[in-house]
């Protein structure tokens, strides 16, 4: 019968009672695990011949043949993904009592269940975002099996994004920043640290330019719809969606479809709300834009502040932090806090924030 640990700090290990005492129960995929269940039996099964001192030097030739075959068969398996799918984690800086070590970003990355959050829509925008400040400055300091990870959900979001158009601009920044990194890297072999083979990282750059050329080409399917359409809403509330945009290159987006969501998109107080949203009034003396007719072009101003300060961002769901359990748990994970207050305690983590938290 396993046992599962109720450590209030970590979802805890598995274990699993044999002969030899209580092991640690590590969760492969379900492909490795249909594909050896002959080297589980290989482990067990000694060939008993000569003394004792032979039977025990048999078992561990056997125990070290099987563990090696596992992690050949693991490593040439590209389908197994060998990587743990937690909604929270415990964060530790330092060794304790109970803790040895520390967590580092590739672990992180490893252990939280990103491969499924990009499915939800509240998160995706959130997950994207840190793949690309992690392609930005972070990459080399992935552990080999977090790098595999990480292109593997990198597959799974351009995949979906062919498929549901959804949001393609903010994946071409990502390849694009991707791209750019790699071939510094790749240029630099001997300066850089790269984990692995660097042929893997040449086929890892033809895959993304790949997919460049391929959202290049992506083309959105015309819907036929006889019911209500966007153009069909009254003047207040089309001004009313504009105004729930947070990036200014959305606005412009939408100002394409038609004259008349063009003449919204170009109003003078949506532009200036857009940019008190996302700057301080300081900022606005320094970069002060004027029109021809004195005027000033709030549009023109926004871009020309994104390219000095960042923007607030805004995610429908993110990362959050416990002080007080020292836990990173997505929101509706249902982590147990122990304080007394716990909404006190609770912090939200941007992706800039993730990355900060490992930084030792």
């Amino acid at each position: 019968m396993p046992f599962l640990g109720q450590d209030w700090r970590s979802p805890g290990w598995r274990w699993i009672k044999t002969e030899d005492g209580w092991k640690r129960f590590e969760p492969f995929g379900a492909a490795f695990q249909s594909g050896n269940s002959q080297l589980n039996d290989i482990s067990h099964a000694v060939i008993i011949t000569g003394n004792d001192d032979e039977e025990m030097y048999a078992s561990e030739d056997c125990e070290f043949a099987a563990k090696k075959r596992k992690k050949d068969h693991c490593r040439n398996n590209t389908d197994s993904q060998c990587f743990y799918r937690e909604n929270w984690i415990y964060v530790h800086k330092e060794s304790t009592r109970e803790r040895h070590g520390y967590c580092t970003l590739g672990e992180a990355f490893n252990r939280l269940d990103f491969s499924s959050a990009i499915q939800d829509i509240r998160r995706f925008n959130y997950v994207v975002k840190l793949l690309q400040l992690i392609a930005k400055s972070q990459l080399t300091s992935l552990s080999g099996a977090a790098q595999k990870n990480y292109f593997s959900i990198l597959d799974k979001i351009v995949r979906k994004v062919m498929e549901d158009h959804y949001n393609p601009r903010l994946i071409k920044d990502l390849l694009q920043d991707l791209s750019s990194t790699l071939c510094i890297l790749i240029s630099g072999v001997g300066k850089s640290v790269l984990v692995g083979n660097i042929n893997i990282w040449i086929c890892r750059l033809e895959t993304i330019r790949l997919w460049q050329q391929q959202l290049k080409n992506l083309q959105m399917n015309k819907q036929v719809n006889n019911g209500l359409t966007l153009s069909d809403l009254p003047l207040h509330m089309l001004s009313n969606i504009l105004h729930r945009f947070s990036d200014g290159w959305d606005i412009i987006t939408l100002g394409q479809v038609t004259p008349t969501l063009y003449m919204l998109s170009e109003d003078r107080q949506l532009w200036k709300k857009l940019c008190q949203y996302h700057f301080a009034e300081k900022q606005f003396c320094r970069h002060l834009i004027l029109s021809e007719k004195g005027h000033i072009d709030w549009k023109l101003m926004y871009f020309a502040l994104q390219k000095y300060y960042p923007k607030k961002e805004q995610y429908g769901d993110t990362l959050h932090f416990c002080r007080h359990c020292s836990i990173l748990f997505w929101k509706d994970s249902g982590h147990p806090c122990t304080a007394s207050d716990p909404d006190t305690c609770l912090m939200p983590v941007s992706p800039q924030h993730f990355i900060d938290l490992f930084k030792f």
